[in-house]
């Protein structure tokens, strides 16, 4: 599907992988917990969202993208890229966005948050490259440090990250509907507790999905305030953490939810 740039039809798919439709369809909702169609489209709509930053307009992009009308980009597209497509393609024109810096017990934090909550938490750049990453990632919005305005959201990071309780901050972050599923259930778990891969796989119905509960917290692009880092393997060991290991260790040492018998692996 990445090379043909979105769907295929289920009986196509399945003489790709040398199974019956059943078998390819049990196969997804096990390994990646979503349908070949959902999958698909999830794609496609990655696709678009390179299209509409390189295409001379909106209906270009559309059809470079693979779909078959306006009418049915449309629809889906404020779910999948958190604002119109014509405000996408121009990087959030007009979108004011606020960030700021602050020093904590894992490192630097440098967030950056818009009206709906914050959409960005990076770790430890370097001072000369926080503007340049934030632009990167939201070309042409007004991207303004305000560290008055962003006063509150900071300290909450500063306490998470210190293993104390904090206010939970409003997000607004994008993904699959199975990642977003995943999301959902990270911020349920209590201060103090972990749970497996195979336990939020669960949570979310699909348990045999846990390399896509794993990949979900690997797409997390606010950590801390969704709390990929009180997720662990189940045999006790850390598994991953987009911060380093020793990062993850830290925080839920300081949350007291660290065994000792945890190995970092």
């Amino acid at each position: 599907m990445h090379t043909a740039g979105g769907p295929l039809p289920l009986a196509e798919l399945a003489g790709h992988a040398g199974c019956s439709v059943r078998q390819l369809q049990r196969d997804f909702d096990d390994t990646l917990g979503v349908s070949p169609r959902e999958y698909g489209a999830s794609v496609r709509a990655m696709n678009a969202r390179h299209t509409l930053r390189t295409s001379p307009s909106v209906t270009d992009a559309i059809y470079h993208a693979g779909y078959g009308s306006v009418r049915a980009f449309y629809e889906q597209a404020s779910a999948r890229l958190g604002m119109t497509p014509s405000d996408f393609a121009a990087g959030a024109p007009q979108h004011l966005l606020v960030w700021s810096t602050s020093d904590s017990t894992v490192g630097k934090l440098t967030c950056v948050a818009g009206p709906r909550g914050i959409c960005l938490l990076l770790h430890n750049t370097p001072a000369a490259d926080d503007e340049r990453r934030i632009r990167d990632e939201f070309p042409h919005a007004i991207c303004e440090r305000d560290d008055d305005a962003m006063r509150d959201v900071m300290h909450a990071l500063r306490l998470i990250a210190e293993g104390k309780t904090a206010p939970e901050l409003p997000i607004d972050v994008t993904g699959t509907a199975f990642q977003a599923r995943v999301w959902a259930a990270l911020r349920e778990i209590p201060y103090g507790e972990v749970r497996t891969y195979a336990d939020i796989a669960q949570e979310v119905g699909k348990p045999g999905a846990i390399r896509a509960v794993g990949s979900a917290c690997g797409a997390n692009r606010v950590p801390l305030s969704i709390p990929c880092h009180r997720v662990i393997r189940t045999d006790g060991s850390l598994g991953g953490f987009g911060w380093g290991l020793e990062v993850k260790e830290d925080l839920l040492e300081r949350e007291g939810s660290l065994q000792p018998t945890i190995p970092i692996a």
